[in-house]
């Protein structure tokens, strides 16, 4: 069925069942294959968008649930300042090691820093849970969401040594 969805603040027409997921329309009809398929049960975190600003598995969402909701995909990332200093700490501190989790990592990391500047260990580790990294990078992803807290609070962004 025809319907309009708001995907990275362009409104987009498309053509889907309202139990298809979500991540199946922004990845096979509208081409945003930044959103990655890990294990279609909502658990891994590799799908995870932005919906209404709240990180959101897309591979267990139906379309007819975004409904007049703002879906921002991976690809939208960089336009906001938060996302850009997650990706210059994550380039910087080389947090991505196979790279395939990554965008959901980042999808979750945003979402925190988007209404928490200082995150203690404890905030990162409850926002970030259900993403998992297959190559075991959680020290630099932490490390990587302290750079960028800083650098967004104008603090020092050098790493440990």
């Amino acid at each position: 069925m025809p319907r309009q969805i708001n995907v990275n603040g362009h409104i987009r027409a498309v053509d889907a069942d309202d139990d298809t997921p979500v991540l199946w329309v922004v990845r096979d009809l509208l081409g945003l294959t930044g959103t990655k398929f890990g294990c279609g049960a909502g658990l891994c975190g590799a799908c995870t968008v932005h919906i209404d600003g709240l990180p959101t598995r897309s591979c267990n969402t139906p379309i007819e649930s975004v409904a007049g909701k703002k879906v921002e995909t991976i690809e939208q990332l960089s336009a906001s300042k938060v996302g850009g200093a997650l990706q210059k700490a994550w380039f910087a501190l080389d947090v991505v090691q196979c790279g395939y989790c990554q965008s959901g990592q980042l999808m979750s990391a945003a979402a925190l820093l988007a209404s928490n500047l200082a995150p203690s260990d404890s905030d990162i580790d409850g926002a970030m849970a259900g993403n998992v990294c297959r190559c075991g990078t959680y020290v630099r992803i932490r490390e990587g969401i302290k750079v960028a807290a800083r650098a967004l609070a104008g603090r020092s962004t050098r790493t440990r040594s």
